[in-house]
């Protein structure tokens, strides 16, 4: 049997001549005629091209579909059910929730009658949800699987599933096997033929020959998705067993029909109670009330419960044997008995006695009072039962053991001697002829070169008739699941399916599957919803909670927890005793090579350095920081040293560091920069030095206060002088040469400060005419006024009048100037002309440019004289501060 891919692609998708095209190696053009006979236009050869390569791939995307629909429809229970938990856990609760309201659609009808009780349903529940196991349904004889879309048979007895074609078959064979071992007319009987799995035998006449659903009603189920895989969806309605008169109220459905749940009113086993109602499987129901029927003993009466059928008495009697001479104490189920005695009776005849066993009853007529004969039974008398019969002297004529001859010798009793006659044997296979006696056996020395029936072993039996017996050495074969061979005996044609079951059991053991032998290699292990069993591979004492599943557990992701190496701390990292590492692959020499390690391999890795944060202070103690454990130690912060030089007076300034007898901060190479005394200007001669200075020996160079002189002071003196002294040496001991706000020099000698306003020096005042003087201090001159007297006044009225007189003079004057320039305006206009023009206009420019130069040197003005007062300015403030 192909399967359904091949025979689909074979020549579906093309016709022959496409794949004789396709097939056929690409061949030179040929060169075409000038006139085009006896060839096609380029344009057609490549139009015909095209449309045959269109052809083909429409064909093979045709049969790519149809391979795709029918790999799809025939794995559905694969897809479906072989995911793995972790990874697919909303595809497989979709697809539970899905068998689930198939299975309770296929019940409903059962459970509406048993209120919901579905204890009757275990047995049909397991073989209906084996449909939706993967690899719980396989073909006995072919050993594949069963898709929900293939064509099955189902045994009415083990109820097992076999794909239609397979059964077909086998039934075939196995009828022409027993024909051609047991027939002589070969094919003439109709022969049964077995289940492969339950050996139930089936007549020819039920051969299947079309698919049908469980229940026989429909012919080639569609496959639905929302039914049980090849159900019609109808009731059932087989008749139930043990027959009860009512029929099967499910779905139809695989495996054996459920207990009848109908209702029926019945009475208790010992029929005393009155009926009730009861389920039609179970109907038998005891009353609980003592039995009281009288046993077989006739003695006692049954003390049990209410049952069906009493069961012996359990007491013990004396009781007596068949023939009354013993008695013994037996128990009461069993009350007829023989005691090992001879009757011994005398018998009818009066003159033997009988020898039978304990018996009861007449004992039986003499066994030597009938008719009786010679020892060779040609005469017969009758003599009394005390007399024996003698021999009647004739030929004995008793057919001796050989069958051809009969006993030569007179009668006699006891059994004949052997044929001792010559005769010429034939041997038993009818190749050879020997004179021997007639009693014995001739079987010569040829071997049966004839094959047995099974097909396979020769004959090999010394001096074989032609009927050589069946083969007697076992099979031996190897069955279709490679486990086991075939235990019976030599055989032809295949062999039975192998009729073990393994069990497919999870990691853990705790899930069982059972499926035929050989199909444990490609079933994957059952679903299980236990906790995984397998020891940890790490150090920790217990995985971490994870549900059962096949192959090796996932890794480890607790912590370590292992105590890491000169630390208290442990390991914080999920678990590193199995990690897959790249491995290092030695350099092939070609692909023909193949690499002999692994490209990854597990390794424990080694714990990764303490990152445990340390409060550790740095070297100089500037700060205290997080520092990880595996660095534990004092560490440079980055900072200036700061620790006080041998100096006293500055830090160290290096980066922050250890010190030690061999590293030490720096010796301090700047100069002293201690405070100098107050007004000491110098710095100390000395480089940077623990205690005080030394005393300043250098001279300090100043002018006095009257800025005019300079003088040289020590500066110790001047330092440690107090203010009085400072004042006397600052001086030049000369008149202080400032002028007092009054323009006379002060009289003071060089002083610091502003000189007292209190000026000593005589001043002359005049009266405000200017003819009285008087002589004052210049301090009181403010306050001293020089009034005119009569004279005074008298000379100013005079010099009045000679100034109004000069006014009206030179008033005059310019009325005077004015009408004479009027006049001689008048005559130029009078004398006219362009020359007068002319010379207008020239009068005019240059009193235009005279005009420009005089504003331009006002502009100069305005702008040097402030330079220069700025400067000088500048230049005297220099002078006064150096």
């Amino acid at each position: 049997m192909e399967p359904a891919w091949r025979q689909q692609g074979r020549g579906r998708g093309r016709s022959q001549e496409a794949q004789g095209e396709r097939s056929r190696p690409p061949q030179k053009e040929k060169p075409q005629l000038a006139g085009g006979v006896g060839g096609r236009p380029d344009r057609q050869l490549g139009v015909s091209v095209q449309s045959k390569f269109e052809e083909i791939r429409k064909s093979n995307q045709a049969a790519a579909q149809r391979l795709v629909e029918i790999s799809s429809s025939s794995d559905d229970d694969d897809d479906d059910y072989d995911d793995d938990d972790e990874e697919v856990e909303v595809k497989v609760a979709n697809k539970d929730g899905k068998r689930g309201k198939i299975l309770a659609s296929t019940f409903t009808t059962y459970t509406d009658q048993t209120g919901g009780d579905a204890t009757g349903l275990v047995r049909t529940g397991q073989y209906v949800s084996d449909l939706f196991q993967s690899g719980a349904l396989t073909c006995l004889i072919c050993i594949g699987s069963v898709k929900r879309t293939q064509a099955v048979w189902s045994c009415s007895s083990c109820f097992s599933l076999f794909h239609l074609p397979c059964i077909q078959k086998w039934a075939r064979d196995s009828a022409f096997l027993v024909s051609s071992i047991t027939d002589e007319d070969f094919g003439q009987k109709l022969h049964p033929w077995p289940c492969p799995k339950c050996r139930a035998e089936y007549p020819p006449s039920a051969t299947p020959n079309r698919y049908t659903c469980y229940c026989g009603k429909l012919q080639d189920p569609p496959a639905d998705p929302w039914l049980a895989p090849h159900s019609c969806g109808s009731v059932c309605q087989k008749e139930l067993k043990p027959t009860c008169g009512h029929t099967c109220l499910l779905l139809c459905h695989p495996g054996p029909c459920p207990p009848c749940p109908k209702m029926v009113s019945v009475s208790c086993l010992c029929g005393k109670a009155k009926p009730l109602p009861r389920r039609c499987s179970n109907k038998a129901w005891s009353c609980q009330q003592t039995c009281s029927k009288l046993l077989p003993c006739k003695q006692h009466t049954c003390t049990e419960p209410c049952h069906k059928e009493c069961s012996p008495c359990p007491r013990v009697s004396i009781q007596r044997c068949v023939c009354g001479r013993e008695e013994a104490e037996r128990s009461c189920s069993s009350p007829r008995w023989t005691c090992p005695q001879v009757c011994g009776s005398l018998l009818s005849c009066g003159n033997h006695t009988c020898e039978v066993l304990c018996h009861d009853g007449a004992c039986p007529p003499c066994p030597r009072s009938v008719s009786r004969s010679c020892p060779c039974s040609k005469t017969k008398s009758s003599l009394p039962c005390t007399e024996e019969v003698a021999p009647c002297g004739d030929t004995c004529d008793r057919p001796l053991s050989c069958g051809k001859h009969t006993c030569s010798m007179r009668c006699h009793r006891g059994s004949c001697e052997t044929c001792r006659q010559e005769v010429e044997k034939e041997c038993r296979c009818g190749k050879y002829r020997k004179l021997m006696s007639c009693h014995k056996e001739y079987l010569c020395d040829s071997k049966c070169p004839k094959t047995r029936g099974c097909q396979r072993h020769q004959c090999r039996r010394k001096c074989c008739p032609g009927n050589c017996p069946p083969c007697d050495q076992s099979c031996g074969r190897s069955l279709g699941c490679r486990n086991h061979k075939c235990p019976s005996g030599c055989h032809q044609g295949s062999c039975y399916p192998c009729p073990e079951s393994v069990e497919v059991t999870c990691s853990c053991g705790s899930t069982v599957l059972s499926v035929p032998c050989g199909r444990e290699r490609s079933t994957r292990p059952p679903r299980c919803k236990e906790t995984c069993r397998q020891p940890p591979s790490c150090h920790h004492p217990s995985r971490e909670t994870h549900r059962c599943h096949p192959g090796p557990c996932p890794p480890c992701r607790l912590p370590c927890l292992l105590p890491l190496p000169r630390c208290s701390h442990t390991c914080p990292l999920p678990c590193h005793d199995q990690v897959l590492v790249k491995s290092q692959q030695v350099p092939l020499a070609g692909p023909w090579e193949q690499p002999s390690k692994p490209a990854f391999v597990q390794k424990a890795l080694p714990c990764a350095p303490c990152e445990v944060p340390i409060p550790t202070a740095c070297f100089g103690e500037h700060e205290v920081s997080p520092v990880p454990c595996h660095r534990q130690g004092r560490f440079s912060c980055k900072r200036p040293c700061g620790r006080p030089l041998t100096c006293g007076n500055h830090d160290c300034r290096q980066e922050c560091h250890l010190v030690t007898d061999g590293n030490k901060c720096d010796v301090c190479d700047e100069g002293c920069s201690k405070p100098r005394p107050p007004g000491c200007p110098h710095t100390c001669s000395r480089p940077c030095h623990p205690g005080n200075c030394p005393t300043c020996s250098q001279m300090i160079r100043q002018r006095c206060h009257c800025k005019i002189s300079m003088l040289y002071v020590e500066c110790t003196k001047l330092t440690s002088a107090d203010q009085q002294l400072k004042v006397k040496l600052g001086s030049c001991n000369n008149q202080c040469p400032k002028e007092l706000s009054c323009g006379h020099r002060c009289k003071q000698v060089c002083h610091p400060g502003v000189c007292a306003e209190k000026c000593q020096q005589k001043v002359k005042l005049r009266c405000p005419c200017k003819r009285i003087k008087r002589e004052f201090l210049c301090a009181l001159s403010d306050k001293c006024v020089v009034q005119c007297d009569d004279a005074c006044r008298d000379q100013q009225r005079k010099i009045s009048k000679v100034k109004e007189a000069e006014q009206r003079a030179a008033q005059e004057e310019e009325e005077k100037k004015l009408q004479e320039e009027l006049e001689a305006f008048e005559k130029r206009q009078q004398r006219g002309g362009r020359r007068s023009k002319r010379r207008g206009r020239r009068e005019e420019g240059e009193d235009e440019a005279g005009g420009g130069r005089r504003r331009w040197w006002r502009c100069v003005a305005l702008v040097l004289v402030p330079l220069g007062g700025a400067l000088l300015s500048v230049a005297a403030y220099y002078l006064l501060t150096s």
